[in-house]
């Protein structure tokens, strides 16, 4: 389905969905504040970048493959918000960015979805 079709709570939800992943990428970066290398956090941005284009269009089968994209930011996030005290609040701002966009992109798949009939 192109993004020309869709309803408008659709197209808020794609809107929340690129948001989402301009915070989470962005909190990334933000793990070089908390002592992490560059080039780590550099190379975690990588991944999101697959799915990018296909979200911008609002590609029904993108969102749907890139929702399994969440759980290793998710798992690191929840990791070391466990085990390491020092960066307590960096993780757990990633894990609701995560939560936030995964759950973004599953109201688009739903509101997105062609009418039963």
């Amino acid at each position: 389905m192109n993004g020309t079709s869709l309803p408008s709570r659709a197209h808020a939800a794609r809107a929340v969905t690129l948001g989402a992943w301009v915070a989470l990428a962005t909190s990334l970066l933000g793990w070089i504040r908390v002592g992490y290398p560059w080039q780590l956090c550099g190379l975690a941005i990588l991944p999101l970048l697959a799915p990018l284009s296909g979200l911008a269009r609002g590609e029904r089968r993108t969102y749907a493959w890139a929702t399994l994209f969440v759980l290793p930011y998710l798992m690191f996030a929840l990791t070391e918000a466990l085990v390491n005290p020092r960066v307590r609040w960096m993780a757990a701002l990633c894990v609701v960015l995560a939560f936030a966009w995964f759950c973004a992109m599953v109201a688009f798949l739903r509101l997105s979805r062609a009418p039963r009939g």
